[in-house]
C-alpha cells in the first residue's frame, strides 16, 4: 500500500525553513551547545551559525538568551569556542577577495529567482555570512555581559586575553594578527589554569586582544565599498576606504546614494552598541571607578583618522535625516495621512538614523575612569574639558568651530523637532507616526551645548533659536504625564536652565513667538517670555509633585530670565504669582528641606523685574500689590502656624471626602428603574413636609469643589492669594479684610493663652508633614525665613510706585 513519507521536503530546497526548524528542535542544533562538552573549533557544527540564517529576526528567534545561559552553566567552553570561531570567521571573510558579494539585480525574473535558490547549496554568499557573524555576536555577547563581577573571568579569558607571540607559526592561530597592534593598559591576567600575560616578560610582543581586533574589524566594515559604501568609489583592490558617509560636517563631497547599504550599516553599528553597552551591567558604585574596557578602548585607543571619520559619518547621517525622510517612500506618499499604517515594514533609513544617534551618544556621554574630562580652571566654579587622551570623540566635538558645521547641526536638530511638532499638532489623531529618535535628538542637543561653547553662542545668535526652545517646552508638556519619560523631562529642564544663563537668551525673550508648528493648545501668544512662563507653570501645576526634583532647574531658569522680562501679559503675571503662592503653601514649604529655595528663586525673579524693568511690567506690579498679604504672611511665618494650617487643610479634605461619599450613596439610591422610581414616589406621598425637604435638599445639594493640590491654580484666586490660616489664630473669622498691625497685636495678646494650650491639638505632627525622613523644626524655619525678605518686596514696590 502507498505510504506517505514522514518528512516532506520542499523541491530544490526552495523553502529554507526546514533547516531552521531542525536547528531549533533537533539535538544537532542549538541544544548541542549545552548538551555536548568540548566541541572542537574545527567541527562542522559551527558552520550552521554562519550560513543558516537569512535575517536578524531568524537569529533572534532561533537563538534565545536562555539557550546561551544554559550553555554558560553546563558547557561554558562551548560558548567560548563559539565566540572565537565566529570572530575568526568574520576576520577571514573581511579579508577574503570574494567579499563583499555583488548585490542582486533588482530586475529579476521567476527563472532567475528559482535558479538562485538552486545554486544556494553550491555557492557561497560572503555578505550573508558576514552579517550572520555580526548577528550571532549581537545575540551572544549581552548574555556574557550578565556574568557576575565587573570583568568576569570568562570574559577576560575569551575577549581580553593577549597571547604571546612566540614565532611566525602563531599567525595561523585562530586569532589572526590584526591590521595594526594597539597597546592597551589592561594588565589583568586570566586564571592560573590558562597561560597568563602577566607571566610573560614585558619585552615580548603579544597579539592584540580579541575585543581589540573586533573593534578594528567593525570600523573597517563601516567603510567597506560594496558593503556599507557605494562600490563605485573603490580604488583598485582597496575595498576599505575611509570616506565620510554623507555630505555635512567635515565633508563637502557627497559620495553618492548608499541607501541600499543602510541595513548593513545598522547591523555593524548595533554590534558596536552592544559592546559599548557593557557599562550598564556594572554596579552603580563602580561606574566611575571601573570603566568599561570596550568603551575605553574605542575612545582612547582608536586612531585619529578613524575617530574623525566615524564621528562625522554618524553626525551627518543623523543631521540629514530630515532631508532623507521624504525620499524614502516618495515626496507625495510620505505626506499621505496614516501612511505608516499602509507601509508597515521597517524603514531601514529610520533604523540607521536611530542607531547613529545611540552610538554617538554612548561615545559622547562616556566619562569613567581615565576618560573623565581634565580640570582646566581650578576655581570656585571649576572648568573641565576633554582631551585626546581622555575621550577623543568628546574632544573633537568640543573643537568644532566652523559656522557651516554649526549650521548643519542646528538645521538638523530643528528639522527633527519640527517634524515631531507637526505630528503632535495634526488635526487627524494618529495620522502621522511620531519621530522614533526624538529622545536621542534632544540628548544630542544637550551634549552639543554642554561640550561646545561656540555652538551655544551660535545657537542663540540665530533668528530661529527661540523656535528650538519653544519646541522643547512643548515636547516637555506632552510627555510630563508619562512616568517612563521623566528621565527625558529632567534632561529638558537642564537644557532650559543652561540656556537661560546666557545673555543672548535673555535678549531673545522679548521677541514674539513665531513657530508655525506649535500645538494650538499650548500657544498662548505674546512674546517668548510669556510662552516660557506659561509652559513652566503648566509643568509645575499639573504634575502634582511627580516632577518635584525638576522644579529647581525650571524656577532657576525663570530667575535667570527675569531681568529681561518686558511687557508681560496679564496671564503671565498671574502665572508667576500662582507659582509663588503655591510654593508659599505651608504644606509644600515644610515637606522637604530644599523647598524654601524655590521661594528664594521666585523672589529673586520679582526683584529683578522690579529693579530692571518696572515701568515696562505694570501687569506684574499690579499682581504683586494685589497679593501683598501672601508676602507679608510669609515674612512672619513660623512652624506652629504652618502646622496648624496643614492640619486644617487635612480636616477640610476629610470632610469633603465624607460629603462626596454620602452624595455618591444618595445618587446610587436615586438611580433606579422607572417602575421602581414610581413606586418610591408613591410611598413618599405620605411623608411629612420636613422629610421631603430633607431628601430634596440632599439630592440638590451641590458638591464641594475638589481640593486643588496647587492652592493658586485659577486666576480668580490670585487677587486674594492668601495662605489658608486656622480660625482664631491671626485673623478674626468675621473680617474678610486685612487688619492693621496695631489691631493684630491686640488680638494676639488677647488670644495667646488659647494658642499655647488648645492650639496644639489643631497642629499636625512635624514628622507627618515632612517627606523622606525630613522633620521640620523652628530653627530650620528661622534659618531661611529671616533672610527671604518677602514682606519687604511689596513695601518696596509700593514705595517705587509712589515715586
Amino acid at each position: 500500500m502507498f505510504k506517505i513519507p514522514q518528512n516532506i521536503t520542499a523541491p530544490f530546497g526552495l523553502l529554507g525553513d526546514e533547516a531552521k526548524l531542525t536547528f531549533r528542535s533537533q539535538p544537532g542544533g542549538i541544544a548541542k551547545l549545552a548538551s555536548t562538552r568540548n566541541i572542537s573549533a574545527t567541527d562542522a557544527y559551527w558552520d550552521q551559525y554562519v550560513v543558516l540564517f537569512d535575517s536578524a529576526s531568524d537569529v533572534y528567534s532561533l537563538i534565545s538568551p536562555q539557550d546561551i545561559r544554559r550553555a554558560l552553566v553546563e558547557a561554558p567552553e562551548n560558548v567560548a569556542t563559539l565566540i572565537r570561531v565566529i570572530t575568526s570567521r568574520l576576520f577571514n571573510l573581511v579579508s577574503d577577495h570574494t567579499f563583499p558579494s555583488p548585490p542582486p539585480n533588482p530586475v529579476s525574473t521567476v527563472t532567475n529567482f528559482a535558479s538562485t535558490f538552486m545554486k544556494a547549496g553550491g555557492e557561497r554568499n560572503p555578505t550573508k555570512e558576514v552579517l550572520n557573524c555580526i548577528r550571532v555576536l549581537q545575540r551572544v555577547l549581552p548574555v556574557v555581559f550578565e556574568l557576575d563581577s565587573d570583568l568576569s573571568i570568562f570574559e577576560r579569558e575569551v575577549l581580553w586575553k593577549r597571547d604571546v607571540v612566540e614565532g611566525q607559526d602563531d599567525s595561523e592561530h585562530v586569532e589572526h594578527a590584526p591590521q595594526f597592534v594597539i597597546e592597551d593598559d589592561d594588565e589583568d591576567g586570566p586564571p592560573a589554569a590558562a597561560p597568563s600575560t602577566a607571566d610573560a616578560p614585558k619585552d615580548q610582543k603579544t597579539h592584540p586582544a580579541l575585543a581589540e581586533r573586533l573593534f578594528s574589524c567593525l570600523i573597517d566594515l563601516l567603510f567597506c565599498c560594496g558593503f556599507t559604501l557605494p562600490a563605485k568609489i573603490q580604488v583598485d583592490h582597496y575595498k576599505i576606504n575611509y570616506i565620510i558617509w554623507e555630505k555635512g560636517v567635515g565633508s563637502t563631497v557627497d559620495p553618492g546614494p548608499s541607501h541600499a547599504y543602510d541595513g548593513n550599516k545598522t547591523e555593524v553599528l548595533r554590534l558596536i552598541l552592544v559592546l559599548l553597552s557593557r557599562q550598564i551591567y556594572a554596579p552603580p558604585s563602580g561606574l566611575f571607578t571601573c570603566p568599561s574596557q570596550y568603551t575605553l578602548h574605542l575612545v582612547q585607543r582608536t586612531p585619529r583618522r578613524d575617530v574623525l571619520t566615524v564621528l562625522c559619518s554618524l553626525l551627518n547621517t543623523a543631521m540629514n535625516s530630515v532631508q532623507s525622510t521624504t525620499t524614502v517612500i516618495g515626496n507625495v506618499a510620505g505626506r499621505i495621512p496614516y501612511n505608516h499604517l499602509v507601509f508597515k515594514g521597517e524603514d531601514p533609513r529610520a533604523n540607521l538614523v536611530g542607531m547613529c544617534y545611540q552610538v554617538l551618544l554612548a561615545l559622547l556621554d562616556f566619562q569613567s575612569g581615565t576618560a573623565r574630562d581634565n580640570l582646566i580652571v581650578p576655581d570656585e566654579v571649576p572648568v573641565y574639558a576633554p582631551s585626546l587622551k581622555t575621550n577623543a570623540f568628546r574632544h573633537f566635538v568640543a573643537k568644532l568651530h566652523r559656522p557651516a558645521d554649526f549650521e548643519i547641526i542646528f538645521n538638523g536638530i530643528l528639522g527633527v523637532l519640527e517634524q515631531e511638532m507637526i505630528t503632535i499638532n495634526n488635526v487627524l489623531p494618529g495620522a502621522r507616526k511620531s519621530v522614533p529618535y526624538i529622545p536621542e535628538t534632544i540628548l544630542l542637543f544637550w551634549k552639543m551645548i554642554e561640550l561646545n561653547k561656540k555652538f551655544r553662542v551660535y545657537l542663540l545668535e540665530q533668528e530661529k533659536s527661540m523656535d528650538i526652545v519653544c519646541y522643547l517646552l512643548c515636547y516637555f508638556l506632552e510627555i510630563k504625564d508619562k512616568p517612563q519619560q521623566h528621565g527625558l523631562c529632567r534632561a529638558l529642564s537642564y537644557i532650559i536652565q543652561t540656556l537661560s544663563a546666557e545673555h543672548a537668551f535673555g535678549l531673545k525673550l522679548s521677541f514674539p513667538t513665531r513657530p508655525a508648528h506649535l500645538p494650538a493648545k499650548w500657544n498662548v501668544g505674546g512674546a517668548a517670555a510669556d510662552f516660557m512662563i506659561n509652559a513652566i507653570y503648566f509643568i509645575v501645576a499639573t504634575t502634582s509633585g511627580a516632577l518635584n526634583s525638576m522644579y529647581p532647574a525650571l524656577i532657576i531658569a525663570l530667575s535667570n530670565s527675569a531681568p529681561y522680562f518686558r511687557d508681560l501679559t496679564v496671564n503671565s503675571a498671574t502665572r508667576l504669582l500662582q507659582l509663588f503662592t503655591s510654593f508659599a503653601n505651608p504644606a509644600f514649604l515644610l515637606a522637604e528641606e530644599g523647598h524654601p529655595r524655590l521661594l528664594f528663586f521666585m523672589l529673586e525673579a520679582f526683584n529683578a523685574v522690579i529693579f530692571y524693568h518696572l515701568p515696562e511690567n505694570p501687569n506684574l506690579s499690579y499682581a504683586i500689590l494685589r497679593s501683598h498679604k501672601t508676602f507679608e504672611d510669609l515674612g512672619t511665618f513660623n512652624l506652629a502656624r504652618g502646622l496648624r494650617e496643614v492640619r486644617r487643610i487635612q480636616k477640610a479634605k476629610d470632610e469633603q471626602a465624607a460629603r462626596a461619599d454620602l452624595k455618591g450613596k444618595s445618587r446610587a439610591a436615586d438611580e433606579q428603574q422607572p417602575h421602581e422610581e414610581k413606586q418610591r414616589l408613591l410611598e413618599r406621598e405620605g411623608s411629612t413636609l420636613s422629610d421631603s425637604f430633607t431628601d430634596l435638599r440632599m439630592d440638590s445639594r451641590p458638591s464641594s469643589p475638589p481640593e486643588d493640590p496647587h492652592p493658586a491654580s485659577s486666576e480668580e484666586h490670585v487677587a486674594s492669594a492668601q495662605p489658608l490660616t486656622s480660625p482664631g489664630v491671626d485673623t478674626p473669622m468675621t473680617s474678610a479684610y486685612p487688619v492693621s498691625e496695631k489691631a493684630r497685636g491686640k488680638m494676639k495678646a488677647r488670644r495667646s493663652g488659647s494658642v499655647d494650650t488648645d492650639g496644639s491639638q489643631d497642629m499636625a505632627a512635624p514628622a507627618s508633614v515632612g517627606r523622606n525622613g525630613f522633620v521640620p523644626t523652628q530653627e530650620w524655619v528661622t534659618s531661611w525665613q529671616q533672610g527671604c525678605g518677602a514682606s519687604s518686596l511689596a513695601c518696596s514696590l509700593r514705595r517705587g510706585l509712589r515715586l
